[in-house]
């Protein structure tokens, strides 16, 4: 081979390496550019699988059907089983709240007494199963139609009573007060736990003559009850 031939002959080599070389590169570059390009997109879906379970909205629900679910229970069994009842006395005690006598929580009789001139004697006691209290204040005794009211037959009030069980408490009345040969005659008694009390009861007394009539406080000694005017 001539010089000029060998020449030529590595110039072509040369240039044909050089351009193998350049096509190697842009091949690697091509292979990195889709590597990047395919890097978001595979990594995409973990990343929106993941906002689920891990999202505010999933816990948040999830706190306020607990909460929820804890407040219904709690209220329903205080109001089942009471723990809310009575009047906070502190410390966490609470004590039950006394039940004030209605004329129908009590069992009701009367009886004629000669003492003082004679009067009629009212006798109150609980009804079975029932506790309560008679206050510290005249029992509340009407006669007639034209509701004539008994008046005080004592200077002060008595003390409150606790009827339950054959505890009994007593009061004097004594329908007519006057010298006189007046006065209306009647059967029968209204009495009342006191003025505010929705069911007065009508007591059978027999035949008496009412005028200016007068009423002592309760009492749990009928010898205490007798109305001397």
């Amino acid at each position: 081979m001539s010089g000029n031939r060998r020449k030529a002959f590595l110039v072509s080599a040369a240039l044909i390496g050089g351009a193998m070389l350049m096509t190697a590169c842009q091949n690697a570059d091509a292979a990195a550019d889709a590597g990047s390009s395919q890097g978001p997109s595979s990594s995409s879906p973990v990343a929106t699988a993941a906002t689920p379970s891990g999202s505010s909205t999933g816990g948040g629900g999830q706190g306020s059907e607990a909460t929820n679910n804890g407040t219904s229970t709690g209220t329903g069994k205080g109001s089942e089983d009471g723990a809310g009842s009575g009047v906070d006395t502190g410390g966490g005690k609470r004590e039950p709240v006394e039940q004030g006598c209605g004329a129908n929580d009590i069992s009701w009789s009367t009886r004629s007494e000669s003492q003082a001139g004679g009067y009629i004697l009212v006798i109150a006691k609980a009804k079975p199963g029932i506790t309560c209290y008679l206050p510290a204040a005249l029992p509340t005794v009407a006669f007639g139609s034209d509701g004539t009211q008994a008046g005080p037959a004592e200077q002060s009030v008595g003390e409150q009573i606790k009827l339950s069980g054959s505890t009994a408490a007593y009061a004097g009345v004594n329908p007519k007060t006057t010298g006189t040969d007046g006065g209306k005659e009647l059967d029968s008694i209204i009495v009342a736990v006191g003025g505010d009390d929705p069911d007065p009861v009508s007591l059978p007394v027999g035949t008496i003559t009412v005028d200016e009539p007068v009423v002592t406080n309760w009492h749990t000694d009928p010898a205490d009850a007798v109305p001397f005017s």
